[in-house]
């Protein structure tokens, strides 16, 4: 049997989306419902990109649905304004296929894997809700599987301004419209460890006992990030994390970078890339290990600890023990792969490795005394001791 043009069927509207809802969240297990959520925050979090401390509270409602607030200006449903930063009104957003790209550049906040947008999230939902409190007004407008019902209404006077969507995942679509608190709860931490002017709040009324809250502010970043991972294994060894922040124009962006030693010898590396975890790794990771290894060897050889006939350490014993975050933040990321797992740039490798290098090196000269205990424990051919 041939195929032609006339077999061809065109989808418009939500069920462009719908029909195979896989190719935009992923899945339709819990996996595909947490990209929902994300997707629905990372709105939130960018409304005002680059504006700086913002405050989002994330609600697991006892009916099964979500719903995200912000405290931002209000999105008006209809087009922006250009003097009030231009683009497509938070109706068009919710139902078009055509609207503007996506906002990029360092100061956005990657918070979803897919970047499909709240049109996605509204198919994929039996039911939305919009509210937008602007000019002292609240506005509201309701959705069904991807359809506004109604234009917006003024619904009653408005305290304060911010957007708030509300939706519940279709369960004709999902295997399950259940949310993991944990697994959000993770999420939003992170967020708030690597961008420490927002303020994120989840809330699960679901349980029978009662809800359930976590709020996160967390204003000395990656630092913070690393004592909590570090504080996870039990076994401290340096009172001080190491870190720092540096921008670097050749890779178009910035680094912040935390790490610490320890006697557990497990190596706990985690990398970023403009907010999303990099499971992966890259070309950022590859310049922290490059970096650190660098400064160490350095070290040792101006300590006597290494001649110049001897080799360096090996890779794998720099890593033990060692626990860090590497987050960068750039312009134009280069990914490799689609769900943006593998960060790319040759560019970024070098210059995370010179500043990683020449921080930690100029560390330990400040710090002998640590540093000989740091640099002689990687030196070592014994496994590390276990506390």
């Amino acid at each position: 049997m041939g195929y032609d043009a006339a077999r061809i069927e065109v989808l418009e509207g939500p069920d462009a989306f719908r029909k195979r809802p896989g190719m935009w969240v992923g899945s339709v297990t819990e996996r595909g419902l947490h990209q929902l959520v994300f997707e629905v925050v990372s709105r939130a979090v960018n409304e005002v990109p680059g504006a700086g401390a913002c405050s989002v509270d994330v609600t697991l409602t006892a009916d099964g649905g979500v719903r995200v607030a912000d405290d931002g200006p209000g999105v008006p449903f209809e087009a922006w304004a250009v003097g009030e930063g231009g683009g497509p009104g938070l109706e068009a957003q919710l139902t078009s296929l055509c609207t503007e790209p996506a906002p990029s550049g360092r100061h956005v906040v990657g918070v979803a894997h897919f970047g499909g947008g709240i049109r996605v999230v509204n198919a994929l939902s039996s039911r939305l809700t919009a509210e937008v409190r602007r000019d002292g007004v609240r506005r509201v407008q309701e959705h069904a599987r991807g359809a506004a019902l109604a234009p917006p209404s003024a619904v009653g006077p408005a305290t304060g301004t911010g957007t708030t969507l509300a939706f519940w995942p279709d369960a004709e679509i999902f295997e399950t419209t259940m949310c993991s608190f944990g697994v959000l709860a993770e999420r939003f931490r992170q967020l708030a460890f690597l961008n420490p002017g927002l303020e994120i709040s989840l809330t699960d009324e679901r349980p029978a006992r009662g809800a359930r809250v976590v709020r996160f502010r967390l204003p000395d970043g990656v630092r913070d990030f690393v004592a909590a991972l570090d504080a996870e294994t039990g076994a401290g060894l340096e009172p001080e994390v190491i870190g720092f922040e540096r921008e670097d124009p050749r890779m178009a962006g910035t680094m912040e970078v935390a790490l610490v030693w320890s006697r557990f010898r497990e190596e706990r590396v985690r990398g970023f890339a403009n907010s999303r975890a990099t499971a992966e790794g890259g070309t950022h990771l590859d310049g922290f290990r490059d970096g650190v290894l660098a400064a160490v060897t350095a070290h040792a050889r101006r300590r006597g600890l290494l001649t110049d006939a001897d080799p360096a350490p090996a890779a794998d014993r720099i890593g033990e023990g060692l626990t860090a975050i590497v987050s960068v933040k750039l312009d134009r990321p280069e990914y490799l792969g689609s769900t943006h797992g593998l960060l790319g740039g040759v560019t970024v490798r070098t210059c995370v490795e010179e500043a990683v290098r020449d921080h930690l090196g100029g560390w330990f000269e400040e710090h002998p005394e640590r540093a000989a205990d740091v640099v002689e424990r990687i030196l070592r051919t014994e496994p590390y001791p276990v506390a």
